[in-house]
């Protein structure tokens, strides 16, 4: 690690014209997936086609590495159709302090302790509630016990922390809220409570189903014994006094969350994209592989995706 550190001081990390270090990498494997949630925003891709190999995601996460980026997070789609995804993950993991993955958790019991040995060290599981109907209207499957029991797995294998993800909908499952903090406590998990966004599938229906979650922000701060603000994008994090933790996403209209993002994407075709909210700048960079580009053209594709960051929400 002191010798990947002391290559990418040399190199010269990764730095926005916001003066924002750029340390963490999220890779979108695929598009596929076995689920059909209304709202999901697909990693902000449209129509996107092909996949990377795992030898050619082996290759932007090497020189990434080299460019100062220290984690990893594998998304989709759902990470677990892919065949090779225990492969994916041993070949990246040598090259950065953390990898990690979202997944839905449908097929995370088969795979849970095979991904932990390869290298994966925690992972986010989508559970939008723990109510049957309600999981089977958001998700179009009735998955909710596979899902509950690939959380166990995961906690048992030792992804930890585990953390469920929670997209927050007026209408649907806002009233789960205390039942979901209290199953994540049972259990031994972080609830991650998060707002709804206005991309992809869930634009249409996003003035419909969105729920600011500013005034439960105030309400668990009232229940908490302590609150640590996260670096990153000063996300709050709330340790309540019965032992359950709750942390906030709160990207909407947040100025404060886009000036402390320090984050680059990757589609699942392979292209290098500065924002989730835009796809209007992205930098071709699997394609150069393909062509036999050179280390050096890799980090000039690196930079140039740096270099078109910029907040989507200002002040």
């Amino acid at each position: 690690m002191v010798n990947r550190l002391a290559t990418a001081i040399k190199m010269g990390r990764l730095i926005d014209p916001y003066g924002r270090a750029i340390s963490r990498l999220r890779i979108s494997i695929t598009q596929r997936c076995n689920f059909d949630c209304f709202f999901c925003h697909q990693e902000g891709e449209k129509n996107s086609h092909g996949e990377a190999t795992p030898q050619e995601i082996e290759t932007l996460v090497a020189v990434a590495a080299e460019l100062g980026v220290e984690t990893v997070k594998l998304t989709g789609g759902e990470p677990l159709v892919r065949n090779d995804l225990v492969e994916i993950v041993r070949r990246i993991t040598p090259y950065v302090e953390e990898v990690s993955m979202t997944t839905n958790g449908s097929h995370l019991s088969e795979r849970a302790c095979e991904l932990k040995e390869a290298g994966l060290k925690r992972v986010n599981v989508s559970l939008h509630s723990a109510r049957p109907e309600v999981f089977r209207r958001i998700t179009g499957h009735d998955a909710l016990n596979r899902v509950k029991e690939g959380i166990v797995t995961a906690l048992d294998c030792g992804l930890l922390p585990v953390k469920l993800n929670m997209v927050v909908m007026k209408g649907i499952n806002d009233e789960e809220v205390p039942t979901m903090i209290e199953f994540s406590r049972e259990i031994g998990a972080i609830l991650q409570l998060i707002e709804y966004q206005p991309l992809e599938r869930g634009a249409l229906k996003w003035g419909r189903f969105y729920h600011d979650l500013r005034p439960l922000e105030e309400d668990l701060e009232l229940q908490a014994e302590s609150v640590v603000e996260r670096e990153m994008q000063r996300r709050r994090q709330y340790h309540l006094r019965d032992g359950g933790v709750v942390e906030v996403v709160r990207p909407m209209h947040n100025s404060e969350f886009c000036m402390h993002c320090t984050k680059l994407r990757v589609t699942s075709e392979g292209r290098l994209k500065p924002c989730l909210m835009r796809d209007d700048n992205h930098v071709e960079a699997v394609s150069l592989v393909r062509k036999g580009a050179s280390r050096k053209v890799l980090i000039e594709a690196f930079r140039e995706a740096v270099a078109r960051r910029e907040p989507y929400w200002k002040e």
